[in-house]
C-alpha cells in the first residue's frame, strides 16, 4: 500500500464525497479516547494523583467541545493547559508537564502522527518528544487491541451505496492509516472508496486540497464530518460541508441519506440549507469547559 494513498486515486465522477471516520462513519470516538488514549496519558504523563480531572479535560476537548476530532498532539496539550490551570489540581500539588519540545514540534510539523514523531525524538533526543512518543506507540498499540466490532453508523453503508454510482469517495481523517484500513475492510466498506486517507497523508485541509487538484471542482466536493476541523477543512478549500452532529449521528446520516445527497447532487446543497446545517451543528459542541461555568 502506497504512503500516500491518493497517488493512486483519479477522477470519475463529477462529484467527491469525503467522509470523516471516527465519531462519523463510525460510533467509536467515545471508546477509542474513554478506553485508550486517556488511560495511556494518564499513565505516561504521571497524572494519576489528578486521575478525575485529567479524564475530566481529555474528555472535554476530545469528545465534547469545538476541538472534538483534532489531532491527538495538539488536542491533548489543550488539555493539560485546562488541567493546569484547574483550582482543585493545584490544590493537589499536582504536577503537569508543559512538553514544550512537544509544542515545539506541533509547531513545525504537519503530518503530526506516531510514525513522525518516532523519529523525530530519536534524532533531537528531546525527553518530551520520547515521552509522547512513547504515549503515542500505547495508544495506537491499545486502539488495536480493544477496538473492534465497532459498526458503522445505520445508513452509512446505504449512502455509500447511494452516492457510487455519481461521486467518488474517499476517507479523510486524522486517524493513522492502518486503524482506518482495519476498520473500513472489517465492515466491508473500504470497497466503496477510493482512497483512505488518514494522518500520515497530511491535515484534513491537506488532504481535501490534494485530493481537489485531481480535478474536482470546490462546489462539486462535500466533506461529511463530525468535528469543527471537518467543517475548516472543507471551508477553506470552498467546498461544501455535512455536518454529522455529535449526539445526533443517527438522525444525521438519516436525513443525508433521504435529502442531502439529493440536494448535493442537484446543486441546491449550498446557500440557505447548508448555512442552516452548520449553524445547528456549532450549537452542539461548547467552547468553555463546564467546570469554568461552574466557577463563574
Amino acid at each position: 500500500m502506497s504512503s500516500n494513498p491518493l497517488e493512486a486515486l483519479s477522477k470519475k465522477h463529477e462529484f467527491l464525497v469525503a467522509i470523516d471516520s471516527d465519531g462519523c462513519a463510525f460510533d467509536s470516538m467515545e471508546i477509542k479516547h474513554k478506553e485508550c488514549f486517556i488511560p495511556t496519558f494518564i499513565k505516561h504523563m504521571s497524572l494519576q494523583a489528578v486521575s478525575k480531572y485529567a479524564r475530566e479535560a481529555c474528555e472535554f476537548v476530545n469528545l465534547y467541545s469545538k476541538d472534538r476530532g483534532a489531532n491527538r498532539f495538539p488536542a491533548y496539550l489543550k488539555a493539560l493547559d485546562f488541567l493546569a490551570e484547574r483550582p482543585e489540581v493545584k490544590a493537589r500539588g499536582g504536577k503537569i508537564p508543559v512538553l514544550q519540545g512537544v509544542r515545539d514540534w506541533v509547531q513545525r510539523e504537519s503530518k503530526l502522527g506516531t510514525k513522525t514523531i518516532i523519529p523525530e525524538a530519536e534524532k533531537t533526543g528531546d525527553p518530551d518528544l520520547q515521552l509522547a512518543a512513547r504515549w503515542s506507540q500505547d495508544v495506537d498499540d491499545t486502539v488495536k487491541a480493544i477496538v473492534h466490532g465497532v459498526p458503522p453508523f445505520p445508513l452509512l453503508r446505504e449512502s455509500l451505496e447511494k452516492v457510487i454510482s455519481k461521486a467518488d469517495i474517499i476517507v479523510c481523517s486524522a486517524t493513522p492509516n492502518a486503524a482506518l484500513q482495519k476498520e473500513w475492510e472489517e465492515h466491508d466498506i473500504a470497497k466503496y472508496v477510493g482512497a483512505i486517507c488518514g494522518q500520515e497523508v497530511g491535515s484534513k485541509k491537506e488532504i481535501l486540497a490534494a485530493a481537489k487538484a485531481k480535478g474536482w471542482t470546490a462546489d462539486k466536493i462535500v466533506m461529511i464530518g463530525d468535528a469543527p476541523g471537518d467543517k475548516a477543512a472543507a471551508l477553506a478549500n470552498s467546498c461544501r460541508y455535512y455536518p454529522i452532529n455529535p449526539g445526533a449521528e443517527e438522525q444525521s446520516w438519516d436525513r443525508f441519506y433521504r435529502e442531502a445527497i439529493d440536494r448535493f447532487f442537484a446543486g441546491t446543497f449550498v446557500g440557505d440549507y447548508e448555512q442552516e446545517l452548520i449553524a445547528e451543528f456549532d450549537a452542539f459542541l461548547p467552547e468553555v469547559p463546564p467546570w469554568k461555568l461552574k466557577r463563574d
